[in-house]
C-alpha cells in the first residue's frame, strides 16, 4: 500500500461545518486589469492524486483522536484502472487514534468549479458499514463553501456516490477538494476498510428539485436579546438525483443569501450570524441560488440578557467544570451535536465578556466531553444553572441526563458497558420563567431509564455527556455546569 500522508495541527471539522470570520477590501480597477483564472481540472484521484499537495492526505489532528496511520493507496483493488484510495478505519481503542479523517487540498491557488454540479466517486467496503462524513470545500482555512454529506452507506460492491454542489457559481477558486471522516459507530466498534476510486467533479445535468432549508426547514419562534448574537444552523440543500434518490447535504452559510424583515432590529452576516440591535420583531429568511429556503427565524427581541448569578465559591480541587466562567473548564467536544431526531437549535455563545448556553426548539440536546472522558468517581454532585426563556406551565418538565461511555471511552450502545441515567424530572415548581435557578443533583440520583433503552447510570469513571430533555419546554439558557464533591 503506497502512503501519501501528512497531518496538520488544525481545527477539526468532523461533527459540524467550520466557520471563520474574514475581511475584504476594495481598490480602484483600471481597464487594463486582468482577473485571475483558475484551473478547471475536475479530477482529484484516478490512479494517482491529480493536482494535489505532495502528501495529499492531510489528517485531522491526532490530539483529537484522529488516526493518521490508516490511509494509503491500493494497487490490488480498483474500480477502474490500476489503483484506488484505501482507508482502514480503526477500532475505538486503537492506540494511534479511534477514528480516521482529513482533507485533500489543491496544490495551486484553487480550482474554478463553476462548470460542475456534483462531486462524485465510486466506493466499496469490506463490510456494509457507513462513512460518517464526506464532502468538499474544507481546506483548513476559511472553509467558506463547505459541503458535507453524512452517513454514506457502503456495499461490498462498487457503488457511485453523488455529492451535489449547492450553487456552482460560488466556486470560482476552491482549494478544498475532498473531506472525509469515519469511525466504527455502524460496526459496533469493529474496524473495517473502504476504498474510493475515480474521485472527481462532474457536470451531471440530472440534479433536480432543489430544496434548500435553514433551521432544518422549521419556522422557529424565538425570544432574542439585544447584543446576544444567534448563529443560524441546520443549513441544508436537497436535490433529486437521476436514480430518484433525494440527497441532502449540509451547507456552509455563505451559499445562502439571508434577509431580515426589519434591519433596525436584526441583521444577518454572510456567515449566518444574526446580530440583534434593538427591541422589536424581525423575521429571518433565506434563498439559495434564487430558490426560497424552507424555514425561518421569527424573533421577538425584548432587551438585554440576564446572566446567571456567580456560583458558590468552591475549592477548585473539588470541582470538575464543564462550562463556567468561574472555573477552568475541561475540553468540550460540542454543545449541540445536532443528533438525528433532535430539533434543538443553539449552543454556547459569548455575550460581552461572559459565556452562556442558549437552546431553542428543545426536545433533547447533549453537551459532550469524550476526548477525553471524565473520571468523576470522586465527585458527589452536579450543579447546573437553568433559566426557562418562556412561560412555565403546570405539567412542564425538564430532565437532566448523564452518560458514561464505559471502559473504552466510546459510545457503542446497549451491548457494551455504556450507561445513561436521568434525574427526577424538574417540574414547574422547581423552574421559573425568566429566572435563573441553581440545580444541585447527587450523582447517585441518575437512576431513571432513558428512551434509548438504558436503565440508569451505573458508572461515573468515564462520564462523557450531560443532556437536557423536554417534551414541553422549548427555550432555555444554561450556565455553570460542573461536578463537585462535598
Amino acid at each position: 500500500m503506497k502512503n501519501y500522508i501528512d497531518f496538520k495541527l488544525c481545527s477539526v471539522v468532523v461533527l459540524g461545518l467550520g466557520i471563520l470570520l474574514f475581511s475584504g477590501c476594495e481598490r480602484d480597477l483600471s481597464d487594463d486589469v486582468r482577473f485571475a483564472t483558475f484551473t478547471t481540472n475536475p479530477d482529484i484521484f484516478t490512479d494517482d492524486p491529480v493536482g494535489l499537495t505532495d502528501e495529499f492526505f492531510e489528517s485531522f489532528d491526532p490530539a483529537t483522536g484522529a488516526n493518521p496511520e490508516g490511509f494509503g493507496t491500493d494497487n490490488d483493488v480498483a474500480f477502474e484502472g490500476s489503483s484506488s484510495i484505501r482507508i482502514d478505519v480503526p477500532a475505538p481503542d486503537d492506540p494511534d487514534g479511534g477514528f480516521i479523517g482529513g482533507i485533500f487540498r489543491d496544490r495551486g491557488d484553487g480550482r474554478n468549479l463553476t462548470g460542475f454540479d456534483a462531486l462524485t466517486f465510486y466506493a466499496r467496503g469490506s463490510t456494509t458499514a457507513t462513512i460518517g462524513e464526506v464532502g468538499f470545500g474544507n481546506d483548513f482555512g476559511e472553509d467558506k463553501f463547505s459541503v458535507i454529506a453524512r452517513n454514506i452507506r457502503l456495499s461490498t460492491d462498487w457503488r457511485k456516490v453523488v455529492i451535489p454542489i449547492p450553487d456552482p457559481s460560488k466556486l470560482v477558486q476552491e482549494r478544498g477538494m475532498f473531506i472525509f471522516s469515519a469511525g466504527t459507530e455502524s460496526t459496533n466498534g469493529f474496524g473495517f476498510t473502504f476504498w474510493i476510486d475515480e474521485l472527481r467533479f462532474e457536470k451531471l445535468g440530472t440534479l433536480a428539485q432543489a430544496r434548500p432549508a435553514i433551521l432544518n426547514g422549521v419556522d422557529v419562534e424565538q425570544e432574542g436579546f439585544v447584543d446576544v448574537p444567534i448563529t443560524l444552523s441546520e443549513l441544508t440543500q436537497t436535490f433529486n438525483t437521476e436514480t430518484g434518490e433525494n440527497v441532502t447535504v449540509g451547507v456552509a452559510p455563505s451559499y445562502f443569501n439571508f434577509e431580515s424583515s426589519n434591519i433596525e432590529v436584526a441583521q444577518v452576516s454572510e456567515l449566518g450570524v444574526v446580530s440583534l440591535l434593538d427591541t422589536g420583531e424581525a423575521s429571518i429568511t433565506a434563498t439559495l441560488a434564487n430558490v426560497a429556503a424552507a424555514g425561518s427565524l421569527n424573533l421577538n427581541v425584548t432587551g438585554g440578557f440576564d446572566f446567571a448569578p456567580t456560583p458558590p465559591v468552591r475549592d477548585p480541587e473539588d470541582v470538575i467544570s464543564i462550562f463556567s466562567d468561574s472555573y477552568a473548564n475541561i475540553n468540550v467536544d460540542f454543545f449541540n451535536g445536532f443528533f438525528g431526531g433532535s430539533t434543538t437549535l443553539g449552543g454556547a455563545i459569548t455575550v460581552g465578556d461572559q459565556n452562556v448556553i442558549r437552546y431553542t426548539n428543545l426536545n433533547f440536546v447533549s453537551v459532550e466531553f469524550s476526548n477525553p472522558t471524565v473520571d468523576a468517581t470522586q465527585m458527589t454532585h452536579i450543579h447546573v444553572d437553568i433559566k426557562v426563556d418562556e412561560a412555565v406551565d403546570v405539567g412542564d418538565t425538564l430532565t437532566i441526563e448523564l452518560a458514561d461511555f464505559g471502559a473504552n471511552g466510546v459510545a457503542d450502545g446497549l451491548n457494551s458497558d455504556d450507561s445513561v441515567g436521568g434525574s427526577t424530572p424538574l417540574n414547574n415548581t422547581q423552574l421559573a420563567s425568566g429566572e435563573w435557578i441553581g440545580i444541585d443533583i447527587p450523582l447517585t440520583s441518575f437512576t431513571n431509564g432513558t428512551d434509548g433503552g438504558f436503565t440508569g447510570l451505573t458508572s461515573t469513571s468515564n462520564l462523557a455527556q450531560v443532556s437536557f430533555v423536554s417534551g414541553t419546554i422549548s427555550d432555555i439558557s444554561v450556565d455553570n455546569i460542573y461536578l463537585y464533591r462535598e
